[in-house]
């Protein structure tokens, strides 16, 4: 095991990194990232195994279940990938720790449910906006879609307001 963790990249190599991912999947698959809709097909599988007849009348998850198996679909298999290569990423770089990073005056309960509501009106957003920032933003954005472009600026306005009135909380 390593004494200290190998440096992050650079946000330059990282970019890079990312974008010729982006490019590599629109010629590989036809289509871009995204991941916001693996939860949606999950959230009707889970339904469908605990009310089938429910999922399949209902007018939201009804039409998943119509068009077959939902979990089958590419995007659940490029969040397992995800997923994965986040594991062996952070294992290579020797950053795999179980902690809670926050800051001096908050507490780790805190982070936790800031982390919770966060990321749940992220994913209010994503829904709303039919796409997250690797589907709608990267994706969107590279194919020159209006919508992405409007979604990133949306995107970082917010976060940046967010980030503003946190960092109170934070230090």
């Amino acid at each position: 095991m390593r004494d200290a963790p190998k440096p992050f990249w650079s946000p330059l190599a990282a970019g890079t990194a990312l974008g010729l991912a982006l490019l590599l999947t629109f010629i590989v698959t036809g289509h871009g990232l995204g991941a916001s809709g693996f939860v949606t097909r999950f959230a009707a599988q889970a339904n469908d195994w605990i009310s089938p007849q429910a999922t399949a009348s209902n007018s939201y998850f009804g039409p998943f279940m119509a068009a077959g198996s939902p979990l089958l679909s590419w995007i659940t298999w490029e969040v397992v990938g995800v997923l994965i290569g986040a594991w062996l990423g952070a294992k290579g770089a020797g950053r795999i720790s179980v902690k809670v990073e926050r800051g001096p005056r908050t507490s780790s309960g805190n982070r936790l449910v800031y982390a919770l509501l966060g990321g749940a009106l992220v994913g209010f957003g994503a829904r709303l906006a039919r796409g997250c920032t690797s589907g709608l933003g990267l994706s969107g954005s590279a194919t020159l879609a209006v919508a992405g472009f409007v979604f990133l600026i949306g995107f970082f306005a917010a976060g940046f307001a967010v980030s503003m009135m946190m960092r109170r909380i934070w230090q």
